[in-house]
Order: C-alpha cells, then structure tokens, then sequence
C-alpha cells in the first residue's frame, strides 16, 4: 500500500482512505484550528516498532492543550492504542505516521469553541524525506526570507498545522531558488530551524544548537540526538546562534522525524566543513540508525513494537502463548 490507499482512522472508526472527509465548512480549513504529529514505525529485526510514540501523543495532547482544543473522546493512552491499532489495520511494518487533533464543523466564525473538536490517524510508506543521497552526501540549503514567529505571536512550542502556513513559505522559495531547504532566522536575526526540521552546528567538536526561546519547535529527533550525542561522549549546548556561525562551521545538519538526521553540505553557496557529511554527525547518524533498525539495544525505551513485543515473549513465553489464544 501507499499513499492514498488503506483505512484512516477517524473519531473511532477505520474508513477507506477515499471516504476519509471533512466538511467543507470545518473550521480547520478556513483558520487552520489543528495540531498534528509526525511519528515513525521501522522494520526491525524484532518486528515493526514506533519510535518514540509516547513523546509523540504527548506533544499532540500538550499542542491540543495550547489551543484549547479538548478531545474528551479518547486519552492520551487510548489514542496511542488507535494509532497502534491503524498501523495493524493496514498491515505496515515501516510507515509513517500523521495523528490529527482539529476543530470540525458548527460555525464559521473566528470564536471556535463551539465546533468540535475531531481525530483522525493516516499512515503511509514514506522514505527519507530529502532522498536517500542526502542521508550520506547532504543537502545544499539557504538562510530564508522568511523569518519564524516572535514569541506571544504563535506558540512555536505547539505543532500546529497553522504555523506551518509559514514552513511552506520557507519550502517554497528555497525550492524555487534551486535548495533542498531553508533555515529560518528568529525575530532577532538569530538561527532558528528549518521548514519542519531542528538544527545543530558542530565546531571544534562541540555541537550547538538553539533553545527553545529562539522560536523553535523542540523536536522529538532533537532531544534523540541530545541523548545519543551525550552517549558517545559529546558535548552539546543549547545557544542561541548568529547567522555568520553557519558559514564557519565545521559540521551543520538537519534532525527531524520525516528528515531523521542529514547532514547539510553547504549553505547559501558556502561550503560548510569539507562539503562532505563529517565524522560527528556520521557517527550521530550511525549510532541513530542502529537504534531505530534494531541493531543496538533500545536501552532507552524509545521503541514501542506494533505485533506484540519480543522481548515480553521471550521472557515469558507461556505466558504471551496463552495470550495468543
């Protein structure tokens, strides 16, 4: 299956995916009054595994929470189940996975509490978001026009599909103007992220990306890499960044769910490093991908298996063969 195939979970009901619609009248179309998430699920040798799935359905509840957006329908650990639940239903052992909180149909003015608040989950087979190439060899980007929100504009701490009106203008010109991407300032000229993607800037071996008070959206990669960064005896700090520190850098790349970690060869035609992907972010990339395919142990929790999980079979197998039955 793939892209507009298979069934859509929809406030507690799987649909084919050509029956999945909104009312033209839902408020999320004219005011863009959604939160959304984007998660993972990798064939690994155990069997097919959502990476991070908790962090996931919590920044979708905490974005919900933001707007005031109440889905009183299902909890957070129910909705993890749907989406578990939507990824059997199509039968996946790799996809990707876009859970959907948004206000639906009553009335069409700018006040909406009294549309309701409604669900959907989709998953497809989705491959590297900027090409397999650039996994290895990177990505040419530019410093956009386009600039992020200041803060007390819009929540830059919520993944709100309105705030993405911006990341497409982001996309768009650097698309135009012959980039992959494009980095985004803060309100103050300072490095923010890309167009969905957080950003880390190696120099002298020590990596560095912005805070949150830089307009960011703090992504669930990020705090992976953090971690795995911190794993294999790096340092990493959270500083804010002047434009010029892209240019000198010896390392710069991308980390993202759909983008996952690829390096960034060079910015607004500046060679960064060797113009090649460097060794810390090769050796970040590694270790990232060892974890996710299931080659290393998931010390840190961060796979939740889709089938039943191998490791509670092989600890107890009596008791997961009674289960079955």
């Amino acid at each position: 299956m793939s892209f507009g195939t298979g069934r859509i979970w929809m406030n507690g009901k799987l649909v084919d995916w050509s029956d999945a619609k909104v009312h033209i009248g839902s408020h999320v179309i004219h005011y863009g009054s959604g939160v959304f998430e984007g998660a993972r699920c990798y064939d690994t040798p155990d069997g097919a595994a959502v990476f991070r799935l908790d962090a996931h359905v919590r920044r979708l509840y905490d974005s919900a929470k933001i707007y005031r957006m109440d889905y009183e329908d299902l909890g957070p650990d129910e909705f993890h189940e749907a989406i578990l639940d939507t990824i059997r239903a199509n039968r996946y052992n790799a996809c990707y996975i876009r859970p959907l909180l948004y206000r639906g149909y009553d009335t069409l003015g700018v006040n909406p509490f009294s549309c309701p608040v409604e669900a959907a989950i989709l998953v497809w087979e989705w491959g590297a978001y900027l090409g397999e190439d650039a996994l290895e060899h990177g990505v040419d980007v530019q410093v956009s026009s386009w600039g992020r929100g200041a803060p007390n504009r819009f929540p830059s701490v919520a993944k709100s599909t309105a705030n993405y009106a911006n990341s497409q203008l982001i996309k768009m010109e650097a698309t135009l103007n012959g980039y992959a991407e494009g980095i985004a300032l803060d309100p103050r000229g300072f490095v923010s992220e890309g167009s969905g993607q957080n950003i880390f800037v190696v120099r002298d071996g020590m990596i560095t990306t912005p805070p949150s008070a830089d307009s960011i959206l703090p992504g669930i990669t990020r705090d992976v890499v953090v971690t795995l960064a911190g794993d294999l005896g790096f340092e990493v700090r959270e500083e804010t960044l002047p434009r010029e520190a892209l240019y000198i850098a010896d390392e710069v790349f991308f980390t993202g769910t759909a983008a996952e970690i690829s390096p960034i060869r060079s910015i607004d035609k500046i060679t960064i490093g060797s113009g090649k992907r460097g060794p810390i972010t090769a050796a970040i990339q590694r270790r990232f991908f060892d974890v996710i395919n299931g080659r290393v142990a998931d010390t840190h929790g961060w796979l939740k298996f889709v089938y039943g999980d191998p490791r509670v079979t092989a600890a107890h197998p009596a008791e997961a063969a009674a289960g079955a039955g």
